[in-house]
């Protein structure tokens, strides 16, 4: 755990200074469409879930525009409290970001009166990642429950090319992914 603590501290300070060393306007052109390979995994009427990205995350607003216009339902993580259990809530209209409010672990997350739905498909945040999909989240597991609870869903993760890394430590309870996406490269899709 102690290790993974530190792993985090130092891939979350190469992704603050990777993505400060890029110019606002390179940013704006990233992870802006999924890659082919993968939109080729994701069936036409798939519920999309995604994240809204927090700090230096790898950014999800473009990738929720471009699902939405191809006619997806979307979803956000949502929490009824501090306490509860990770689910997911409809997320209506990706072009008004006035529809959120900020939930009680301070992400933005659709309002209490919007649907519970489940993702087919899910864009996740992380850390950093090995080429074979392994995963660091952020700590709290919401992630990792969520997904041993759905393993039909196809999970992919978002990432800056700094997070990669050569091995990674995992628990039982770890969850790896589908693929993961950087700007430069697609990692997967792993059976």
């Amino acid at each position: 755990m102690e290790n993974k603590q530190a792993l985090r501290k130092q891939y979350r300070a190469a992704r603050r200074a990777h993505v400060d060393a890029q110019p606002e306007s390179i940013r704006a052109l990233l992870f802006h469409r999924p890659p082919a390979p993968l939109l080729e995994m994701i069936p036409a009427d798939a519920t999309i879930g995604l994240y809204v990205a927090m700090g230096a995350e790898a950014p999800t607003a473009a990738y929720a525009k471009f699902f939405h216009e191809r006619g997806h339902p979307l979803a956000l993580p949502y929490f009824a409290d501090s306490a509860s259990a990770m689910g997911f809530a409809n997320y209506s209209d990706p072009f008004v970001d006035a529809s959120l409010e900020t939930g009680p672990h301070n992400i933005p997350q659709p309002g209490g009166d919007c649907a519970a739905v489940e993702p087919d498909v899910l864009f996740v945040p992380l850390v950093a990642f090995t080429e074979t999909g392994e995963r660091l989240g952020q700590g709290g597991g919401h992630y990792d429950r969520w997904l041993a609870a759905h393993p039909h869903v196809t999970a992919s993760g978002l990432a800056w090319d700094a997070q990669l890394a050569d091995s990674l430590p995992l628990e039982p309870h770890d969850r790896s992914l589908t693929a993961v996406i950087t700007p430069t490269r697609l990692y997967g899709p792993f059976a």
